[in-house]
């Protein structure tokens, strides 16, 4: 019988996997913000593709180049150019604004490429819902989503760009479309429609009008016939145009100044401000942080970062104003200072918490300060601000008559033991306020 070599051993031709390692909590921690961040870019990408994308703004950056140290922030709309969706990119700088538009695939992939580095924030407006997206110094992320009053927050039908601003028009304004500043800033077009990109815009305007005007009314200047405004930070100056429109609508003489450090937008300003021959408006190119007190009724400073808002509080009261209205933005003197108190400790471990418990605390130092300075001051939600992720609003009203300032001083005092706050700005600039009689 032939003999047959036996086959040599070979391995077996599907052997088990190697057991997986398992996952640590950084591991998980990981996948979660990978998973949020991803949620965060899917629901822009479907706003836009559903023309739902109200606004995107991206701030807080760190690292950015060198030759990007004045980065402060980025703003994101939706815009059609020769027939195709497009995704328009203001790019804000401290003395320079750069706007570039891109195609909607090449914008979304600069906004996740810009996720982190170098804006640790992003804050996305839709028609359905708001997203706030916050990543730490080490990349970890947390994700807040909002759903509008009268929505479930879920994608909806398809809407044409006009759709929020034929909506918006039902609702009381309190300027006309027809005015000739609308039209020059781009707000309106040259039939007095609204520009559906500036529905935000114009409902903004509207809604710092009204504040205004509630605030005139319950003031020592309520039916004057002249009225002194600075608008600190003014920028393009939709604001300070609608106030002194609205004030001469009112039979008031008003004298309207809008300070603005970017000497492009000052004179894009007086450029307007000449064109439609207008009086008692003017804009002049300034540093809010250079600025000493001059005789005014009515301070404005919107935007105004960390302890500029102070600066501009304290600028108030030191020229005696009546009205003050602040939209702080940033909050970074009080944040190192902060203790986390016995039972606080666990909640204040989380950076956001302590981020807002800082916001918190400064602002509602802010309006007790201003209270001890003679004032009525109250903070409250505002509406979403083109500029700034932030949405509240600092109001002081001056009192016709004075109140005790000592219980306030000792709120303020045991405010800032118990939280350990060495210094707050805008008490520190008061202490050497002497505000102009009236």
């Amino acid at each position: 019988m032939p003999i047959h070599n036996a086959p040599e051993p070979t391995d077996p031709p599907n052997p088990l996997p190697k057991p997986l390692e398992p996952q640590t909590e950084d591991d998980q921690a990981q996948r979660l913000s990978q998973q949020r961040r991803q949620r965060f870019v899917d629901t822009l990408g479907a706003a836009v593709a559903h023309r739902h994308l109200v606004q995107l703004v991206l701030a807080k950056p760190q690292g950015a180049p060198a030759h990007l140290h004045d980065w402060q922030r980025t703003q994101v709309r939706l815009i059609e150019l020769r027939g195709e969706p497009h995704l328009s990119f203001l790019h804000r700088h401290s003395t320079r604004d750069i706007t570039k538009n891109l195609p909607v695939a090449e914008g979304l992939a600069l906004v996740a490429e810009l996720l982190g580095r170098p804006f640790r924030n992003a804050h996305l407006h839709t028609l359905t819902q708001e997203l706030q997206l916050t990543l730490s110094k080490k990349g970890k992320a947390s994700l807040q989503v909002k759903a509008l009053a009268g929505t479930d927050g879920a994608a909806a039908a398809p809407v044409t760009p006009a759709a929020p601003a034929s909506h918006d028009r039902e609702k009381q304004r309190w300027l006309s479309l027809q005015r000739p500043f609308l039209q020059a800033l781009g707000v309106a077009d040259a039939q007095g429609h609204l520009v559906p990109t500036m529905a935000a815009k114009w409902k903004q305007i509207n809604k710092f009008v009204e504040i205004f005007a509630n605030a005139l009314a319950s003031s020592r200047l309520a039916g004057v016939g002249t009225l002194s405004v600075m608008d600190f930070g003014a920028g393009k100056g939709y604001l300070t145009f609608a106030l002194h429109d609205w004030l001469l609508a009112q039979g008031v003489q008003a004298q309207v100044t809008g300070v603005e450090l970017r000497p492009d937008l000052v004179k894009q300003g007086n450029t307007i401000i000449a064109r439609l021959g207008l009086q008692g408006l003017q804009f002049e190119q300034g540093d809010l942080r250079a600025q000493r007190p001059v005789d005014t009724q009515v301070m404005i400073a919107l935007h105004a970062c960390d302890t500029a808002t102070d600066q501009a509080l304290a600028l108030g009261v030191k020229a005696g104003a009546d009205i003050l209205l602040a939209s702080p933005c940033c909050h970074q003197q009080i944040r190192p200072q902060l203790l986390a108190p016995g039972p606080m400790k666990p909640v204040l471990q989380h950076g956001i918490h302590a981020d807002e418990q800082a916001e918190m605390l400064t602002d509602a130092l802010r309006a007790l300060l201003l209270q001890a300075a003679g004032y009525d001051a109250q903070v409250f939600e505002f509406i979403s601000l083109e500029h700034t992720a932030k949405n509240k609003m600092i109001l002081a009203v001056k009192r016709a008559s004075s109140k005790p300032r000592e219980p306030i001083l000792a709120q303020i005092a045991e405010l800032k033991r118990f939280f350990g706050i060495r210094e707050h700005c805008l008490e520190t600039l008061l202490a050497s306020a002497t505000p102009t009689a009236r």
